[in-house]
């Protein structure tokens, strides 16, 4: 593929992880028309389920095609998602928590860069929001406008004239509104996985902050939670 448009429609590269916003942004480069490409990254994270679900959602979004990267990011430890350290479980806290790994959106990004580069592509998608969130600082909107430059610079499309837009679809909606847009979209949301810390017989833990995050929007949506929890957050 090098033709950004086939058919009349252009290419996407969305970033698929198998949580529910990951899900709900590559629905939107659907919903906007886009042929999808979608990326998971393999990188040795404690909850390798999520990579089943993000399987899931790429064959429910009919993606044209589906990469699982390995790249194992416990070389380098540095999060309770990559080395041995304990994932919180008492509640959203106010300080980055230390289930942030370091660098990861940039790296992730960077990865769906090269794939949107080599495919023709000129837009990717990424699932972050500033709202509902657990403090990461790779989720912001200045990041993804700096990264959007970064692109431009780094790339010989970007170089040649043709940037690179990074959409961010949920960048300002709470975890409610995620809900509520999914179910907008004819998601079933409970192919999504969240829990950072999983419990036995394929169960969300219900006490790390993704899980209290998860609950909390759809309790507040009025939408019923599909989520099995081994304790109701």
């Amino acid at each position: 593929m090098t033709d950004n448009v086939t058919n009349g429609r252009p290419i996407a590269v969305a970033l698929v992880s198998g949580g529910l916003d990951s899900f709900v942004s590559a629905a939107h480069a659907r919903a906007d028309g886009y042929r999808l490409l979608a990326l998971s990254v393999d990188y040795n994270q404690r909850h390798h389920v999520e990579l089943a679900a993000a399987r899931r959602i790429a064959a429910s979004l009919v993606a044209e095609r589906h990469v699982v990267l390995p790249l194992d990011l416990s070389q380098f430890g540095g999060s309770a998602l990559t080395a041995d350290i304990d994932v919180p479980k008492t509640g959203v806290g106010e300080d980055i928590p230390v289930t942030y790994v370091p660098a990861r959106n940039t790296i992730f990004l960077s990865l769906a860069l090269g794939w949107a580069e080599a495919a023709g592509a000129r837009d990717l998608y990424i699932g972050v929001n500033a709202l509902d969130y657990s403090g990461y600082p790779d989720c912001r909107p200045e990041f993804i406008a700096g990264f959007e430059k970064l692109a431009e610079l780094a790339t010989k499309a970007g170089v040649e004239g043709e940037p690179f837009q990074v959409h961010a679809p949920l960048q300002h909606m709470t975890k409610a509104d995620i809900v509520r847009e999914g179910v907008r979209l004819g998601l079933d949301l409970g192919l999504s996985w969240s829990c950072y810390d999983p419990a036995p017989g394929g169960l969300h833990c219900g006490l790390c902050d993704s899980c209290r995050l998860r609950s909390k929007g759809f309790e507040e949506a009025g939408v019923p939670d599909p989520t099995r929890y081994a304790h109701q957050p």
